[in-house]
């Protein structure tokens, strides 16, 4: 019995991480219908317009354009209210033991990937909606003075707040996956859609990413353009899960050493770093190394503004089928003196500690 519900966890688990990833335009009609179904499950009125947006960015601009014509909203009956009273139910059907095992089964195993990726989703709307904090005064002046009212950033996230996450509410979807038919309405527009807003006379509904690039810990990643990319052009860039300009993915095939050491901004300059290589940086750069022993030889990287980069470069004992001996990059805390120190550290010991029968 138990092996059956680790399997259903499982299969559920599955379902909805591909929906939290899933690319590719909506299938509207269907997304329609469950817009509707939720309202009705909500004991609601049903909207008389459901009106598409091509991403949450264009979705804030339509909302915001909409005005009172949309009416107030209803995120409350349609998606919070209805997810509380299933949790509860569900809670009391299993017993508290019951709910944590499905839930570290199903949603758990999500909730980090998706909770994520919808706060970079709305931090980059309103990064790009809404001036920064220092300048909105002097922007609004001089928006005011042509007659276009500027948005805030309070007012974009406020719109945001309004927002039901659609796919991206894939974690807690896939704990009442079979076991909820009032969330039914909910599962529908998230399996067919992105976020949406629903509100008393109008549903916003926008489209799913065309693309979404992540590297192997499940970070928004790209070398070769937007790590998340919708439609109408909204993106966000990221490496490994740092977010970057546009522009600084394409500049990475041209970099040098003399390019790196000049990034005023240290966190570029460590991605930079990484991409480019510690090895031929130090080659490069004209690096000596601070010291050497049995383990290995040591480096260290001066970065004006950020602390140094420390790394232990070994030679593996073992030959590759070609002869060669594979060498390999550690980085270590700062702090480190010797290579042995470092090694050791990679391993969780002290020093002294530290006496390989063979190094490898």
């Amino acid at each position: 019995m138990q092996n059956a519900a680790h399997a259903a966890h499982a299969t559920h688990t599955d379902k909805w991480r591909a929906v939290a990833s899933a690319t590719g335009p909506a299938d509207r009609a269907a997304a329609e219908d469950g817009v509707r179904l939720a309202y009705r499950r909500a004991g609601l009125a049903e909207p008389e317009r459901i009106v598409w947006a091509a991403s949450p960015r264009e979705a804030v601009l339509t909302v915001r354009s909409l005005g009172a014509e949309a009416g107030a909203s209803v995120r409350e009956e349609v998606r919070t209210r209805p997810w509380a009273e299933e949790r509860r139910r569900v809670h009391d059907e299993l017993g508290p033991g019951g709910w944590v095992e499905l839930w570290a089964g199903t949603g758990a195993q999500l909730w980090d990937g998706t909770r994520d990726l919808a706060e970079r989703i709305r931090t980059g709307v309103v990064d790009q909606l809404a001036p920064p904090a220092e300048d909105e005064d002097a922007q609004g002046t001089e928006k005011a003075s042509s007659g276009v009212e500027p948005i805030r950033a309070s007012e974009v996230r406020q719109v945001l707040l309004d927002a039901v996450l659609g796919q991206h509410d894939a974690a807690w979807l896939a704990a009442f996956d079979g076991r909820s038919p009032k969330l039914e309405g909910l599962a529908t527009v998230a399996s067919r859609a992105g976020w949406w807003w629903p509100y008393e006379k109008v549903a916003v509904v926008c489209e799913r990413p065309s693309a979404l690039h992540r590297d192997e810990a499940g970070r928004l990643d790209s070398g070769e353009g937007p790590a998340l990319a919708y439609p109408d052009g909204f993106a966000l860039h990221a490496w490994r899960g740092m977010p970057v300009p546009p522009d600084f993915v394409d500049s990475l095939s041209t970099l040098t050493a003399t390019r790196i050491r000049n990034e005023e901004n240290a966190e570029l300059r460590r991605v930079m770093l990484e991409y480019y290589g510690y090895e031929r940086y130090l080659s490069e750069s004209g690096a000596e190394p601070l010291h050497k022993d049995e383990a290995g030889t040591l480096w260290r990287i001066a970065l004006q503004g950020d602390e140094d980069v420390v790394m232990v470069e070994v030679l593996n004992s073992t030959a590759e089928p070609d002869g060669t001996f594979r060498t390999y990059w550690l980085r270590v805390p700062p702090g480190v003196r010797t290579a042995k120190e470092g090694v050791a550290w990679t391993f969780g010991l002290d020093v002294a500690e530290y006496a390989p029968l063979q190094q490898t």
